[in-house]
């Protein structure tokens, strides 16, 4: 365990980061499982769900939270997916 300050702060820091990150890729994982049942549905709204899931990988990929190059292949899938419904 850490007993100096700094790597008590440092503890602190990344024990939230950790936290936080974790929430956003759980949430992306559920936007994305949402995504992929509507269009697979052929629901009337599937163009507004993904579009929603588009933009919550946009958003964690301009965090840092998973790579740019991974936001843009799963965004891909989805574009493809939802133009042959």
């Amino acid at each position: 365990m850490a007993n100096h300050k700094q790597a008590l702060k440092r503890r602190r820091q990344s024990v939230k980061r950790h936290d936080r990150n974790a929430y956003a890729k759980a949430t992306m994982r559920t936007y994305l499982k949402k995504a992929r049942a509507s269009v697979a549905a052929a629901d009337a709204d599937a163009s507004q769900i993904v579009k929603n899931a588009v933009s919550f990988l946009d958003h964690i990929a301009s965090k840092g939270i998973i790579p740019k190059e991974r936001a843009s292949r799963l965004k891909s899938r989805l574009e493809s997916k939802l133009a042959k419904s």
